[in-house]
């Protein structure tokens, strides 16, 4: 049996819900009282996909416009990445030119070269949506995101697949299935 470690960096608007899709997917429960990220916050997880043991490295980064300096440094390394935005805030998905700009400085020829998943999130504010499948699906063709997923961190729904559909892209990419 193999194992490899992945690093996955989350970054996206401030109050979009990073923090809590990660505890989500780290605890399998929900909490809405989070306090603002400063920085960034770390965790790992252990899992096994297809007979592989895998670490992963979860990179969770302060949406704050005061924080995104930090970005490049803590991309350095990353084997994936997950953009997220509100889907009841036009705002958070409009400003994916940006966030991914940042991204980008972290990696030679300024180039993404790494697989990066769309998420959008608060699908249980369903009757408060803003950005429709098919704004989300112009930004995965316009920026190249490998595909894009809605979740809600509050009921689990998609949480998991996220994670996984990541991790299989990560895995393909260094040929590890």
């Amino acid at each position: 049996m193999t194992h490899a470690k992945f690093k996955i960096c989350v970054f996206g608007d401030g109050g979009i819900g990073k923090t809590t899709l990660v505890n989500r997917y780290l605890s399998g429960l929900f909490s809405s009282d989070f306090k603002i990220t400063i920085g960034a916050d770390f965790y790992l997880k252990k899992l096994e996909i297809d007979g592989n043991k895998i670490t992963l490295q979860i990179w969770d980064f302060a949406g704050e416009d005061k924080f995104r300096f930090l970005l490049p440094s803590y991309v350095s390394g990353s084997s994936g990445g997950i953009f997220m935005y509100d889907i009841t805030r036009y705002s958070s998905i409009a400003s994916a030119d940006n966030w991914l700009n940042v991204f980008r400085k972290s990696f030679e020829r300024n180039e993404i070269d790494i697989p990066l998943l769309c998420v959008g999130g608060k699908l249980d504010l369903e009757s408060k949506r803003s950005v429709s499948s098919d704004v989300a699906s112009e930004i995965v063709k316009k920026y190249n995101f490998f595909d894009f997923i809605e979740c809600s961190a509050k009921t689990g729904k998609n949480v998991e697949e996220i994670f996984c559909s990541l991790s299989q892209k990560m895995m393909e990419k260094v040929n590890f299935i």
